[in-house]
């Protein structure tokens, strides 16, 4: 179920026999609420064909029942490239901004860069782009590279 942001879904129309109907209803903003986006993404070059990343995660951490425990960088095509493990839970810095690499690519390589937050795993918001070019905020399909959360690396536990 995928809440909206204002907790009402708009009109639905539907045909009853030969009526057509509209309701609004309510639903939880659940998804809104446990997920960790990505605010910002900087990428500097170390190498012809290895980059840092810098990325900014707004996430709604409220300890270790809940919180960004990592952000990767990926291909378009779902290809995990990096991933950040996040050790502890952010409760009372956000957002916060953490660093990670390197990462192999080349500066007009575009990548994706997503949050997954435990314990309900990747938002559909996330950064894409090229060191080059930099990074706009982009929606992915909510079953885009799913796999990726059973991969390597995996966080130990959470620290706080």
């Amino acid at each position: 179920l995928i809440g909206s942001c204002s907790g009402q879904r708009p009109a639905v129309e539907t045909v009853e026999g030969e009526r057509l109907t509209r309701e609004t209803y309510s639903v939880p903003t659940i998804v809104e609420e446990a997920s960790a986006t990505i605010a910002d993404v900087e990428a500097s070059e170390l190498s012809a064909s290895q980059y840092n990343f810098s990325v900014t995660v707004q996430s709604p951490d409220t300890g270790c029942d809940a919180y960004a425990n990592w952000w990767e960088v990926i291909t378009p095509e779902g290809e995990l490239l990096y991933r950040r493990i996040l050790a502890h839970s952010h409760v009372d810095e956000q957002p916060f901004t953490r660093s990670g690499g390197p990462v192999d690519m080349g500066a007009e390589d575009t990548v994706i860069v997503r949050s997954h937050m435990h314990p309900t795993g990747y938002s559909t918001q996330a950064m894409q782009g090229t060191p080059t070019e930099g990074f706009t905020e982009t929606v992915l399909l909510e079953d885009f590279a799913a796999g990726l959360a059973a991969a390597e690396p995996q966080p130990s536990g959470c620290t706080f």
